[in-house]
């Protein structure tokens, strides 16, 4: 059976991330996998992509892939299609890796399908469109098929069998570079100590409803480890951070439980988070829609409800 490859980038030294653990279980889905990692991956990952049941693993080498945009990562991944001749390439659905998908797409002349939520055995995809309102099935009729898959599509679980993949460096190609965007400069976001809003298992998202005071969401989900998530209209209204929006025109995410408080559940919002477990909305208008797709339903205003349920999860702890 022909293999499909996964591509991760920037892997952690220590270990692979929920987010790339998902891609891997997805591309089980299809059969055998294979793994792209944009850096050169510690023993330790080589170890872990093992136990995912990855049979080999592809490197660029000493070559480093991040100081540039999408071009020569996804010239890189032509290459290395290649050599591993995969029926299907994997990437995750960020707006970059929708890029590459796109470029690589044309370099191996493949159909592409975003905004996968589940894969099928026989390479049928199904895939979140009109910002979540419906799912379609969709199968590429290529010799190679390219997804971008959703954060949880598919469980984070370890392989039925592992194995000791070998691992082998495909040169990027001279030509990526020639036109390449380079980045010239990074700055590191504040650290909060909460954990990064689309690995979390734990989300807790305010909107309008805070009227910018996000001083109960935020202890909320520090009581309960989790990340903090705003809507779009909270972050354009400079109340917090863009890099915080949950949403169609923000981050997606898919964690076990989803508190969204003050938020009216517009389209585009549930676009981000209605594939999370478990949703519980507290919002003071009953006929608000995000009570549509809620698990739990809590009428009421936020600044009593929140600060209520953070001291009973304090006491429960203590």
């Amino acid at each position: 059976m022909t293999a499909t490859l996964v591509y991760l980038d920037a892997v952690p030294a220590e270990g692979l991330r929920r987010p790339q653990l998902e891609l891997l279980a997805a591309g089980r889905a299809l059969g055998p996998i294979s793994a792209a990692v944009g850096a050169q991956p510690s023993d330790a990952v080589v170890r872990e992509l093992g136990e995912q049941g990855v049979d080999a693993v592809y490197t660029p080498g000493e070559t480093d892939l991040s100081g540039f945009l999408v071009a020569p990562q996804a010239a890189w991944l032509a290459a290395v299609a290649a050599v591993a001749q995969p029926g299907a390439v994997i990437l995750d659905n960020s707006l970059e890796c929708k890029e590459i998908a796109g470029r690589l797409g044309v370099r191996l002349d493949a159909g592409v399908i975003t905004d996968v939520v589940a894969l099928e055995a026989d390479g049928t995809a199904h895939k979140s469109v009109l910002a979540g309102s419906y799912e379609v099935r969709a199968k590429a009729t290529s010799p190679v098929a390219v997804f971008t898959v959703k954060p949880g599509a598919a469980d984070a679980a370890p392989a039925s069998a592992a194995g000791s993949p070998s691992v082998q460096t495909v040169a990027v190609p001279e030509d990526a570079f020639a036109r390449a965007g380079r980045i010239t400069e990074r700055t590191d976001r504040p650290r909060t100590g909460r954990p990064e809003l689309t690995e979390a298992t734990i989300v807790v998202a305010g909107g309008r409803g805070t009227d910018g005071d996000f001083g109960p969401v935020e202890e909320l989900a520090d009581a309960l480890g989790a990340a903090v998530g705003a809507s779009r209209a909270a972050t354009d209204a400079g109340w917090i951070s863009h890099d915080l929006q949950v949403g169609q025109t923000g981050k997606t995410v898919s964690p076990q439980l989803y508190i969204s408080a003050g938020i009216s559940g517009a389209i585009q919002q549930k676009a981000g988070m209605q594939t999370a477990k478990v949703i519980v909305a507290v919002n003071s208008d009953p006929e608000s829609p995000i009570f549509e797709i809620a698990d739990f339903g809590v009428v009421g205003d936020l600044f009593k409800v929140l600060p209520q349920a953070t001291e009973e999860i304090k006491r429960r702890r203590a």
